[in-house]
């Protein structure tokens, strides 16, 4: 059958012209802006838009935009009550059956036509934060807060989430975060929202598909682990001990390495910056410091590089972001990209069908009876 790549390593598995990656000269691109110049200029609206329709908005687009987000916030009654109910601890279980209820609220659900789906992009953008901060004051027993319709995504997220209007450098490296996480080519959930998306299955059914598999600890998850690492250490010489502890055993370091970059990922250089502003301003700036001491160390004994979620890690505890928060925040983020992936998958569909390498006996085996196995 030719070659084969475990994991599909390096295997090329469609067209795209949403996300561009050069693994080994560090290069990521959304619509041919590199990372590094959205990062910089960009807001998330703007990216949003970027990602769904290819060109950056006009004013105009991009007060729409806006308008229609803010509108598309607030969230079924069905779906407050499903939140009411879920256990505290199961995050990503929540998030995952809470999309797919949407699709169960929306008149539109079950039309395919190209404005339709760009609409209900909209409202899972929208609705996805608002499940997020509506699920976290639940369980906390604080009152759920409406959204400010003066506030932007990431400012508004913040606010509904914390119950305060984040600062300007909050709001900004909050915003800057989210342009990072936003798309990553065909990763495993976007790949599993397109295998879905190609069935023309509807786009709630796909992005759940996606959700499922962002729940995965080997895609979604590393953050998570990484800031567990940090709030166990005491200090940046137990760090650096345990840095060399850990890989002696031949055990993997949350946050480090990643299957496509040779360099640093893009996204870690601006992460890395974040975690320091934050960290001096929010009272959390050992977290950076200890995040440095594994990082020099972990390059020293291994030349890894730290990935998006290493100095994620750091950044959303320093925004007052519960730690099993951080993968559905990965969601909301992301949210962007599997949708503007999902409507380039129904614009130029075909289904998406590989085969696979059989290793078993191919044919022939004789039919033993029951009574004589």
């Amino acid at each position: 059958m030719g070659t084969t790549m475990a994991g599909l390593e390096g295997v090329i598995a469609g067209e795209s012209e949403i996300c561009y990656i050069d693994g080994y000269q560090g290069i990521l691109s959304y619509r041919g802006y590199n990372i590094h110049t959205l990062a910089q200029n960009a807001n998330f609206e703007e990216v949003i838009y970027l990602l769904w329709y290819g060109h950056l908005p006009k004013r105009s687009e991009y007060d729409q935009l806006n308008k229609d987000l803010i509108r598309e916030r607030t969230l079924p009654g069905a779906v407050i009550d499903f939140l009411k109910s879920v256990p505290k601890s199961n995050t990503m279980d929540m998030l995952r059956t809470a999309v797919s209820m949407l699709s169960l609220h929306d008149a539109e659900a079950g039309d395919m036509s190209t404005e339709a789906n760009h609409r209900k992009a909209v409202r899972l953008m929208a609705k996805t934060a608002t499940i997020v901060t509506t699920f976290d004051r639940l369980r906390s027993g604080k009152p759920v807060l409406e959204g400010d319709p003066n506030l932007g995504f990431a400012a508004n997220f913040l606010y509904t989430l914390t119950g305060k209007r984040p600062d300007d450098v909050m709001e900004r490296a909050f915003d800057v975060a989210l342009t990072l996480h936003a798309d990553h080519e065909l990763n495993a959930s976007t790949f599993a929202a397109r295998v879905t998306a190609a069935t023309l299955s509807d786009i709630y059914s796909s992005i759940t598909s996606g959700i499922g598999a962002l729940k995965g600890p080997l895609h979604g998850g590393a953050n998570q682990e990484v800031i567990h690492w940090l709030l166990e250490l005491h200090g940046e010489d137990e760090a650096v001990g345990r840095v060399k502890d850990t890989l002696a055993r031949k055990v993997k370091i949350p946050g480090f390495g990643h299957r496509v970059y040779r360099t640093e990922d893009p996204r870690a250089t601006h992460l890395r910056v974040l975690s320091e502003e934050l960290g001096k301003r929010t009272g959390q700036e050992r977290l950076y410091r200890l995040s440095k001491a594994i990082e020099e160390a972990v390059r020293s004994v291994k030349g890894l590089n730290p990935n998006v979620d290493f100095y994620s890690a750091s950044t959303y505890y320093s925004l007052g972001i519960p730690d099993d928060l951080f993968t559905p925040v990965f969601a909301v983020s992301r949210m962007s990209g599997w949708t503007a992936h999902v409507l380039e998958q129904y614009h130029n569909n075909r289904l998406i069908r590989p085969r696979a390498e059989y290793k078993g006996n191919p044919d022939g085996q004789t039919w033993i009876a029951m009574a004589d196995r």
